[in-house]
């Protein structure tokens, strides 16, 4: 499927994991459709692409913390005329903080964006590939849905959510030609732990932050393949091996702790 016809849809496509992917997409030369909030980052990141791999690149500037703005995106696809082949969801935000302290609008908005802008496209783009008997979809959830996260509460919550989802209709259309293939990151180097004022926790002061282009890859590859899921990083993969085995308060006490400001 590398003919120039071909189109693959990324949300938060102007950094970060959705970038990579972005660039990866079009290095097989598909076309893109670029989807984030802010059109001045859309477009310099369309000029990139366009330049280095000689693809076509629409953008869509939507603030998917907004409950109508995944229809939107939807509309705006069609109104283009546009067959997506490929679906990236992979915007996501998190709130750094105990529960009883944190901004609930915010938790509703992240809820949203994380959630709710996931079920939309993937309703509606799934809908068309089923259809049309071809397509991929790529869920970029992370290794917080295999872990109860202290201080990432709502965050964890939300990708525990998407990787559930994304098995059960994986099920649901394992007759069709269409794979749904979920990717789980751990801690990656991107600005979501500037969005999620969580740069002083010792998970990510003190850790070793994954590179997001080989986080990517990983997703990529596991895309191409049609591969049910993948665990980014081989720390990562012991992770969720072991959390499988020990006790969920134990999990729970220990990802606390990591959780905490760093003191160095």
């Amino acid at each position: 499927m590398t003919t120039n016809a071909s189109y693959a849809l990324v949300t938060g496509a102007t950094s970060g994991i959705g970038h990579e992917l972005a660039k990866l997409l079009a290095q097989d030369n598909y076309n893109l459709v670029l989807v984030a909030r802010n059109q001045q980052e859309l477009d310099q990141t369309a000029a990139e692409f366009r330049e280095q791999y000689n693809v076509e690149v629409e953008t869509i500037a939507q603030d998917l913390f907004q409950r109508d703005a995944p229809f939107a995106v939807y509309e705006a696809v069609k109104a283009k005329g546009i067959q997506v082949d490929v679906l990236v969801n992979n915007a996501g935000q998190g709130q750094y903080g105990e529960f009883i302290e944190t901004d609930i609008n915010r938790e509703l908005d992240i809820i949203q964006l994380n959630i709710g802008a996931y079920v939309v496209l993937t309703k509606k783009f799934l809908q068309e590939m089923v259809a049309r008997n071809e397509g991929k979809i790529l869920q970029v959830s992370s290794i917080g849905g295999e872990l109860p996260g202290p201080l990432q509460s709502v965050y964890h919550g939300t990708k525990a959510f998407i990787t559930s989802f994304t098995e059960a209709i994986r099920e649901e259309t394992k007759e069709t030609g269409v794979t749904i293939t979920a990717l789980l990151p751990g801690v990656t180097d991107t600005d979501f732990f500037n969005k999620a004022d969580m740069t002083e926790s010792k998970l990510v002061k003190e850790g070793n932050p994954a590179d997001p282009a080989q986080v990517a890859k990983d997703g990529y590859d596991a895309l191409k393949a049609g591969k049910d899921k993948v665990v980014s990083g081989f720390m990562n993969k012991v992770q969720v091996a072991v959390s499988n085995i020990i006790p969920d308060s134990l999990v729970a006490a220990n990802l606390h702790e990591q959780g905490k400001p760093s003191e160095k």
